[in-house]
């Protein structure tokens, strides 16, 4: 390809990525700031210099401070809020937690990530209950359908509803707050799978109500990996227990007490990723006048202005609204043949990567019989990036 490759804004000097690649894909894994992760190496090394000190005496500390400051910028119940490695763990706590009987329905939608569905299927397999799919058109007019489509697949049997922020493969932002809200006046617990939320959308955990939200904060709080949280509603507080069952569960305390440490020592593991959540918040929101607020809006705008570019270039009609979409974006491709699943990932994906040097998901997805590319934007991307990336689908597909 002849192509120069394009320009990155004047902020992708706080990132270290690689300057040969056009990386399009911060929804994936995130990003984590340079600044950041030498953070992260002087927590190490407070760490190594006495483990035992460090475990005995600062951990909990630590862990007070970054439950805090989190709990701040999502509005959440501090009380409420624990420390996990990723969303997907959340998920399979909550699920694990619940007691589902036989006959019981969940409701997830035919966009839910699909770890987190494997996980709802797993649960209703065991015991005889139902995982009720939601069918929602890529292709759609409004929220309104969205919220109608869900209402309507309750029932007096639905005990729960995996609801996303914003869809993994399709990059749809859901109408989660009014969701949640209709769903709670038909007596449904909602679990809010939120690993794209802190950072990507407004997220209000006292506002919304939900009686359980996880999320990631390794993605669009760009701390480093293995950084995620989950928030149990008090009322839903009583005996919920970790993955891990440790020493926590012989602990002597308050039930707050025993809820906290529960979770806060399930086993050794490196906290340095939760550790840095107070620094990365602060850093990122400071990279742009008007702080978090402002980021969340320039990196929308910057989505739809990238989704447009490229259905423009295809030849492509914008499947939902623009104030559906966050900072992820995908677009169907207009080629309808969905190559066989290989561990060495998908063809286009990686000619993309090895011909035109563009680091950007291609999603094969069955259930709606088609292929997906999503983009991301981030302080780091400009406009440039999805122009190169149009024309060079251009040439591909």
């Amino acid at each position: 390809m002849d192509m120069d490759l394009p320009q990155r804004s004047d902020l992708a000097k706080y990132w270290q990525l690689d300057k040969d690649t056009v990386f399009l894909n911060h929804g994936s894994f995130g990003a984590t700031p340079t600044k950041i992760l030498k953070k992260q190496e002087k927590y190490r090394q407070i760490i190594e210099n006495d483990p035992v000190k460090f475990f005995e005496r600062e951990y909990f500390n630590y862990w007070k401070k970054s439950i805090i400051s989190l709990s701040e910028f999502i509005n959440a119940d501090p009380e409420g809020l624990v420390f996990i490695p990723n969303a997907t763990s959340g998920v399979n706590t909550v699920l694990k937690n619940l007691d589902i009987k036989p006959g019981d329905q969940i409701i997830v939608t035919d966009h839910t990530y699909q770890a987190c569905r494997n996980i709802v299927d797993f649960v209703t397999n065991k015991v005889d209950a139902e995982t009720v799919v939601v069918e929602i058109p890529f292709n759609i007019k409004n929220e309104q359908e969205v919220v109608d489509l869900i209402l309507n697949s309750v029932c007096d049997r639905t005990v729960l509803a995996l609801i996303d922020t914003v869809t993994s493969p399709t990059g749809m932002k859901m109408p989660f707050e009014n969701i949640i809200k209709k769903l709670d006046e038909e007596n449904v617990d909602v679990l809010l799978d939120a690993a794209h939320g802190a950072g990507i959308v407004n997220l209000d955990i006292e506002k919304i109500n939900a009686a359980y939200v996880t999320g990631n904060c390794h993605k669009w709080l760009c701390t480093p990996k293995g950084s995620a949280f989950l928030h149990v509603r008090e009322d839903k507080k009583k005996n919920f227990r970790p993955l891990n069952i440790s020493h926590g569960a012989s602990f002597k305390g308050s039930a707050q007490e025993k809820f906290e440490f529960e979770f806060s020592w399930s086993g050794t593991y490196d906290p340095t990723p939760w550790m840095c959540i107070p620094d990365s918040i602060h850093h990122v929101g400071n990279m742009v006048n008007g702080g978090w607020n402002e980021i969340i809006k320039r990196n929308t705008k910057l989505a739809v202005k990238g989704r447009e570019i490229i259905c423009q270039e295809l030849d492509i009609k914008t499947p939902f609204p623009d104030d559906m979409v966050s900072a992820i974006a995908s677009i169907e491709l207009p080629d309808k043949e969905i190559p066989p699943f290989s561990i060495e990932g998908d063809p286009l994906h990686n000619k993309l990567l090895d011909e035109y040097s563009i680091q950007v998901p291609i999603f094969p997805w069955e259930l709606h019989g088609t292929r997906y590319i999503r983009i991301s934007s981030q302080l780091y991307n400009h406009e440039d990036e999805y122009v190169y990336l149009a024309k060079s689908l251009s040439e591909c597909v």
